[in-house]
């Protein structure tokens, strides 16, 4: 009988102990014929670590409204719930002014239903790393990482500093492109790290080369933010996970545990703190909420303010005539366009998006298929801009 065999991307040494059916189905997770369901359940597919929630959950008044506004895109008018099919959407809500006005679940999935966020996991590790400088484990971001660790001395990351790591301005040469069929470094950590886990994702930074003198050029690497993992690993004394539930899900008052996939087995492994999180929809949106209040999740302050301000700052300017989005960067958060909206965005389209001066907040959780990203994400720019500028009808408001 034919049984199962990796694809040669795969093959070779070291030898997983991962089962090759694991593997293949962690190889397939992006494909766009099932990642409307395989984004939603990583848990069957990866160890993970638990971030406990604790408490009462913050509750999210809400004044429910339909979505009955439209918007423009490639010349169109479409209407909002157009948006939802056109662009892959499993999952999305709307708060105004604090208040849910629009929450809607997709493809079978719920509010129990706990979402990767993919790259929006780089915004959740700055806001770990302003913790840490609030509480003065890190003396400063513009301390040299290697004092914070030591490990990282002799190669790229060497001289390069926690504020140059934030801005992904670490100058090391570690593109990040995907080409499996002919993989470069990033697609290779992907594959040692998070499909075989035969090694540890933040492991590459140990013997990276520079390409760049640090802090000259901006060049967006997973690897940057699997540093400041590290980091918070090592100066907090306890697992990212461990540090996320103190720090953040238990003050925020989040209503769902929620968990990171890991990069090999308890013991071995860390938390994928460049893309591995996951959580519920009205969880990614209190965090959200909690921006837009200045750091205050129900009064309290759990982000310090400043940090919430330094942190979505402009390292990277946006630049006004470039179509879609993103166009500019702060510290592992995007900028959208220099009004003052920015979002945490996840590969294949996540979204956490903030734009002050609407008090608007949009989570948005898709499916997008891998090599159509362009038209979804510039479409989804539009249907943003829209949404901020959108004035609700709102129903009476209740409590849930």
């Amino acid at each position: 009988m034919a049984q199962q065999r990796l694809p040669p991307e795969l093959q070779g040494e070291p030898a997983s102990a991962v089962p090759v059916a694991v593997q293949i189905a962690r190889w397939h997770m992006l494909d766009g014929d099932i990642n409307a369901l395989t984004f939603r359940s990583l848990d069957r597919l990866f160890t993970t670590r638990t971030v406990a929630h604790a408490g009462m959950p913050w509750r999210l008044p809400r004044a429910d409204s339909p979505l009955d506004f439209t918007y423009s895109f490639g010349g169109k008018t479409y209407r909002a719930d157009d948006f939802l099919e056109r662009t892959y959407t499993n999952a999305l809500l709307v708060m105004k002014d604090g208040k849910i006005v629009s929450e809607i679940y997709r493809n079978n999935s719920d509010e129990s239903s706990r979402f990767i966020a993919w790259s929006m996991t780089k915004s959740i590790t700055s806001l770990l790393i302003g913790c840490a400088l609030g509480e003065g484990r890190i003396k400063s971001i513009d301390d040299p990482v290697t004092a914070y660790l030591p490990e990282l001395k002799g190669g790229g990351y060497d001289g390069v500093t926690i504020r140059q790591i934030l801005e992904m301005r670490s100058g090391v040469d570690y593109e990040e492109r995907y080409d499996f069929a002919h993989p470069g470094a990033a697609a290779r950590n992907h594959i040692d790290a998070l499909v075989k886990n035969v090694v540890r994702f933040a492991d590459a930074a140990r013997t990276i080369k520079r390409a760049h003198a640090p802090g000259s050029t901006f060049q967006y690497k997973t690897l940057d933010t699997a540093v400041l993992g590290w980091l918070i690993e090592r100066v907090s004394g306890t697992t990212v996970a461990g540090y996320t539930s103190q720090k953040l899900w238990e003050p925020i008052g989040a209503e769902h545990d929620a968990f990171y996939i890991m990069d090999g087995q308890p013991g071995a492994g860390r938390e994928f703190s460049g893309a591995g999180f996951n959580a519920t929809l009205r969880d990614f949106a209190r965090i959200g909420q909690m921006m837009l209040d200045g750091g205050k999740a129900d009064g309290r302050q759990v982000i310090p303010a400043e940090w919430v301000r330094t942190s979505t700052a402009a390292s990277t300017p946006a630049d006004p005539k470039a179509p879609g989005l993103p166009t500019g960067y702060a510290m592992q958060w995007w900028l959208l366009d220099n009004s003052g909206a920015y979002a945490a965005l996840g590969l294949q389209g996540q979204y956490i998006y903030v734009d002050p001066r609407s008090r608007t907040v949009v989570v948005k959780i898709s499916y997008f298929p891998p090599g159509q990203e362009m038209d979804a994400t510039a479409e989804t720019g539009a249907f943003l801009q829209a949404a901020a500028a959108w004035k609700p009808q709102q129903a009476a408001e209740i409590t849930k």
